[in-house]
């Protein structure tokens, strides 16, 4: 992603802070185009240009071709770009479901296209299991683990690869979010998986956050960033506190960007160098999901005012 000198951008928000029911109790995707205008108008209050989609609260392959471009149509009136199409926990290698999965993926990138959606991001992680579905933070129990095995490595890249490439035959690009316990669960992993995927227009979603909130020995965030930021074709950033008593134990928490344990400062330096374009997504779970992803926008502008004559070009 070297060789380019326009500023990274837009920096768009998460939908964790979002309601996926309206207030009488009807989900999101079944809505009408109203609820979603005010969605649109909240996110738009708090100065944000840009949104992600979430199949968490939006299935847009789900919808027919209408609904969607009414759901595109009321973004574009209140001068909202939506960024990116995010679909999580559908993993291409999740056993007994991955043939679905992929199809799922294939009309969803078909859906985001049709509503000029520019992003296809997904990942391998899978559903919850139901311990993290009671935890307080799902992260502090173990998920599903992709296994050793090169056979699933190997259905995981051609699985991969042809989403890539359907992606990039309508004009999208394809981002690959890290993940533990995922062959995006590390840098080294993920560089070789993209390697292997060998399709220009994917690359990586270099989300270090999930790794640094686990309750597991420490990450060395600098290293994986410097690694995956060259290979980065969109970004999710959030951060955590950190503490680790004398015995052992740890204890992390979600906080704002400039708080946590990431030092983003030297991190935007390090994506700055190696060229990073896209879009920056602020994320955050807990409390006022939209506030602090508002207060982590402000911090990431002014960084990139800052910095940006570092900016490869």
């Amino acid at each position: 992603m070297s060789g380019v000198s326009a500023p990274p951008g837009p920096i768009a928000v998460c939908m964790h802070g979002i309601n996926p029911r309206t207030e009488d109790g009807t989900p999101l995707q079944d809505a009408g185009v109203e609820a979603w205008d005010e969605v649109y108008a909240e996110v738009r209050a708090l100065g944000f240009t840009a949104l992600e989609i979430a199949d968490s609260h939006l299935r847009p392959a789900d919808l027919d071709p209408g609904k969607r471009r009414e759901i595109a149509e009321a973004a574009a009136a209140r001068d909202l770009t939506l960024v990116a199409l995010h679909v999580a926990r559908s993993s291409v290698v999740e056993p007994g479901k991955g043939e679905e999965n992929l199809a799922y993926a294939h009309r969803s990138i078909d859906a985001a296209a049709e509503m000029g959606i520019g992003i296809f991001s997904t990942g391998l992680h899978q559903p919850f299991t139901p311990a993290q579905r009671e935890a307080l933070w799902f992260w502090l129990e173990p998920g599903p683990r992709d296994p050793d095995d090169p056979q699933v490595w190997a259905t995981a890249v051609s699985r991969l690869r042809e989403l890539g490439q359907h992606a990039d035959s309508l004009g999208m690009t394809t981002a690959l979010e890290m993940y533990e316990d995922t062959y995006l669960g590390s840098a080294d992993s993920a560089l070789r998986l993209l390697a292997d995927i060998d399709v220009p227009s994917v690359g990586l979603n270099p989300d270090v956050g999930n790794l640094v909130r686990l309750h597991r020995p420490r990450v060395d965030w600098a290293r994986e960033y410097a690694l995956m930021l060259p290979h980065t074709t969109y970004w999710h950033l959030k951060n955590y506190t950190r503490d680790e008593t004398a015995d052992g134990r740890v204890t992390t928490a979600p906080t704002s960007l400039e708080l946590g344990v990431i030092d983003y400062r030297s991190v935007v330096k390090t994506a700055l160098r190696a060229g990073y374009r896209g879009p920056l997504l602020m994320e955050q779970y807990g409390g006022d999901s939209l506030g602090v992803c508002a207060t982590n926008r402000d911090y990431v502008q002014g960084l990139l005012e800052t910095y940006g004559h570092l900016l490869a070009g």
